[in-house]
């Protein structure tokens, strides 16, 4: 009778039917959450406190072909990138490596912002935080990372800048909500 009693007594399967390449799924939920912390680390958005409606005096929607200080850069059919003939290219007080303004079928829609350098970075963070909305940094998030993303969005305009770390290099993309994901319809299947 001794011989039909279990030889273990709990729940468990014996340590040679567990896989080991198999992790327990709670160290998947640790590792994902990690990998949440470590990513968002280094992205912030706020919404925009004062929204600009274009760019240097210039409002969405403008045709860019009629201004006589800019002058064509690069054009296809149906964007063309424009470049201010007499001012250098500057933003926020300083000097950027470049600042093109952008048109999708003759219609204002974009300024793309080239940099270098992190002196030059923190005038321009400084500069957007003091104009359109101070970053909500929650205590334990990164301050500095590789690739360094912040956002703000207003009602017409929004604003993206990443800066690289690693190489020093800023851009920022100041565009109509309205008008930009037009670019996107003239993106080919073929990146041409």
């Amino acid at each position: 009778m001794l011989a039909l009693l279990p030889t273990r007594l709990w729940s468990d399967p014996p340590a040679e039917m567990i896989d080991p390449l198999k992790p327990a799924s709670h160290v998947w939920s640790l590792v994902l959450m990690i990998a949440i912390v470590i990513a968002a680390g280094s992205v912030w958005a706020v919404s925009m406190t004062n929204d600009p409606k274009g760019f240097h005096d210039i409002p969405w929607g403008t045709s860019l072909s009629s201004h006589h200080d800019l002058e064509p850069m690069r054009a296809s059919p149906h964007i063309v990138e424009y470049l201010r003939k007499t001012e250098p290219s500057s933003f926020a007080g300083t000097e950027m490596t470049s600042v093109l303004y952008v048109s999708v079928d003759d219609q204002f829609a974009r300024v793309i912002i080239r940099y270098h350098g992190d002196y030059v970075h923190r005038r321009v963070l400084g500069f957007l935080e003091s104009r359109f909305g101070r970053l909500e940094r929650v205590p334990g998030q990164m301050a500095r990372g590789l690739t360094q993303q912040y956002n703000w969005r207003g009602t017409e305009t929004e604003i993206n800048l990443t800066y690289q770390a690693g190489t020093e290099r800023g851009y920022i993309f100041i565009d109509s909500r309205t008008l930009a994901p037009r670019f996107n319809d003239y993106i080919t299947d073929s990146a041409e």
